[in-house]
């Protein structure tokens, strides 16, 4: 069994502030070749909702609750933040935890479905910063994958229950969609992100007695002339009220905070295409710090703690194509 001195709960990282937006929006596009116009709107979305993201206080009270519950099983480890695009940045944290004494840490990325863009990314930018430090630097051993643990489905349910249960509306048999980040087509083929988005999905409507879904996406961006993952949330919006729906349901299930993305893509956006077409727009929130989805993350923590097998997301390169076709000029209906 290997000796863990740590966990490393990795995070994407917000503005805290309007004068933190700009450089935020620099660092998380850099290399990407966004125009700066392309940016400047999306700090308008910063504006919107106060100047900045709650993603850093939801994360600093999902590790502390994750801290909290480790201790109440026994695993006495301290947890520390490293973030991708913001203060705590990944390697500053690292250099921190190895002059404080720590050689191997369980790594928690904060994105469950995999992708390039998504938990490949959080695990390139730990190895990246590890090189960058030298041989020195602690070894970060990842958890297994969760978008399909019963605690991270039933924490989801929860926030599901809580809207669903909301007097006065029928929300059980409305159209229920379930939201994740778009992404380029040809990423998305070379990933286990969709099927896994689906499996996700799958297991909650099981749980909650609902027969069907749709997938949706939001937060497109990059040349237009890029095929991304659709359906948008407000074209399933605009096609359920053609289809008679009078209320929908959203699910956001690629997001684990409920950040700009999610607060200005469909409490702002989506929500005002509701309201123009006239059918009522339901959010369940996020899993955020629900007492069920710290307990996974404990739990799958507690796991990784008896493996003695290599660990299992050193690589980006064990994923095989899901099956999402694209054609030339056009994007995936998943």
């Amino acid at each position: 069994m290997n000796t863990y001195d740590a966990v490393f709960f990795i995070s994407f990282g917000g503005p805290e502030k309007q004068d933190d937006v700009m450089p935020f929006l620099e660092i998380v596009t850099k290399g990407r070749g966004i125009p700066r116009a392309r940016l400047l709107d999306v700090a308008e979305h910063y504006t919107h909702m106060g100047g900045k993201s709650p993603i850093n206080e939801i994360t600093r009270r999902q590790a502390a609750a994750l801290q909290l519950q480790l201790h109440t099983q026994g695993i006495n480890l301290p947890v520390y933040i490293g973030q991708r695009n913001w203060h705590p940045f990944i390697e500053d944290t690292l250099r921190k935890m190895q002059a404080e004494g720590i050689r191997r840490a369980i790594g928690f990325p904060t994105a469950a479905h995999r992708s390039e863009a998504s938990l490949e990314r959080y695990i390139g930018s730990v190895e990246e910063a590890r090189s960058r430090i030298g041989a020195d630097a602690p070894i970060i051993d990842f958890v297994n994958p969760w978008f399909d643990h019963p605690l991270f489905i039933d924490a989801i349910a929860e926030r599901v229950k809580d809207v669903v249960a909301k007097p006065g509306h029928a929300l059980q048999d409305a159209p229920w969609v379930f939201i994740a980040h778009s992404i380029p087509c040809s990423m998305a083929q070379a990933a286990t992100y969709v099927p896994e988005l689906r499996r996700t999905a799958e297991l909650v409507c099981a749980t909650l007695g609902k027969k069907d879904y749709t997938l949706a996406f939001t937060s497109r961006s990059g040349s237009p002339q890029t095929p991304w993952l659709i359906p948008d949330i407000s074209d399933v919006i605009r096609d359920a009220k053609t289809k008679g729906a009078s209320d929908i349901v959203s699910i956001t299930i690629g997001f684990i905070a409920d950040h700009v993305e999610v607060l200005f893509d469909q409490d702002v956006e989506a929500r005002e295409t509701a309201q123009e077409v006239g059918i009522g727009f339901h959010r369940a929130q996020t899993v955020g710090d629900h007492p069920l989805f710290i307990r996974m993350m404990a739990d799958v923590i507690a796991q990784r703690m008896k493996s003695d097998e290599a660990p299992a997301q050193r690589s980006s390169t064990n994923h095989t194509p899901h099956g999402c076709y694209c054609y030339p000029g056009k994007e995936c209906h998943v």
